[in-house]
């Protein structure tokens, strides 16, 4: 079930969910810039309240920069879930540290097929462009990214490259032909990623029922690319509640609606 976030009945969502998760660009913050303070308050505060995930395809250095970094001193670490690179990695706060649950990395075999056939679909297909915005193909460990025009591209140009996803479908289907065990899948506005087979979104929401030892059904997931095609649809496609959100101030007005109804622990008053 996939909705806008104003769409859904806040109180059922309340009672229904025992975690939320989130994904992290352009849903709690701009493509690769840290929560603005007013999100870091929502955000650390909602950890209070319960257990809330962030499952994003970048890597793992991006989550501390945009999301620990600047979390709030009274943010409730145990309950946070952390899962980089669409959750090939789950990483959560152990006895003082981020300490891996459990990582699918790729072989060293896996990275260079999969480097040698981004840049080599992407030439033939005319996307690999003499001007880019930073690093273009990155390995994650547990994931290989190629983001066509780079990775600190502005959010403007990444929106306008290819709104109907074609460019980046044919070219997943391209190197998904060249790497038939591994997933390839379009990934942000710009971006194919390589991993392990069966690790998306969809995965990541599994293991964290598993691991928590809930239902799917019972946690949502909020995202902006909620569409089919989009990188945050699997999610829903495995049962999550699936919260659709146009840009992190959507996402704001959504959390101070969970906040006025979720309970504090006992005990705790603000």
């Amino acid at each position: 079930m996939i909705r806008p976030w104003d769409d859904w009945d806040l109180d059922m969502l309340c009672a229904r969910m025992r975690l939320i998760g989130f994904d992290l660009d352009n849903t709690l913050a701009n493509s690769k810039k840290p929560m603005v303070p007013a999100m870091a308050r929502r955000f650390s505060e909602l950890t209070r309240r319960i257990d809330v995930a962030v499952i994003t395809g970048g890597r793992y250095g991006l989550v501390v920069s945009q999301i620990l970094d600047v979390l709030d001193p009274g943010a409730d670490l145990a309950r946070l879930h952390l899962m980089p690179t669409s959750g090939t990695c789950y990483r959560r706060w152990e006895h003082g540290t981020w300490a891996k649950v459990f990582s699918h990395d790729l072989d060293d075999d896996q990275r260079s097929r999969a480097r040698e056939s981004l840049e080599r679909r992407a030439r033939e297909q005319g996307v690999w462009f003499e001007k880019v915005w930073g690093e273009r193909i990155e390995d994650r460990g547990s994931q290989i990214t190629l983001s066509v025009l780079g990775q600190q591209a502005p959010l403007e140009a990444k929106q306008a490259f290819d709104p109907t996803n074609e460019v980046k479908a044919r070219l997943a289907e391209a190197v998904a032909a060249d790497l038939p065990d591994l997933k390839v899948h379009a990934g942000g506005y710009t971006s194919i990623d390589v991993a392990q087979r069966g690790i998306d979104k969809a995965f990541a929401v599994r293991e964290l029922a598993r691991h928590l030892g809930i239902d799917v059904g019972s946690i949502a997931f909020v995202g902006d690319r909620m569409q089919p095609g989009g990188n945050d649809y699997p999610a829903a496609q495995a049962g999550a509640m699936g919260v659709s959100v146009r840009d992190p101030s959507d996402t704001m007005r959504l959390i101070d609606g969970l906040l006025e109804r979720l309970p504090l622990p006992a005990g705790i008053t603000l």
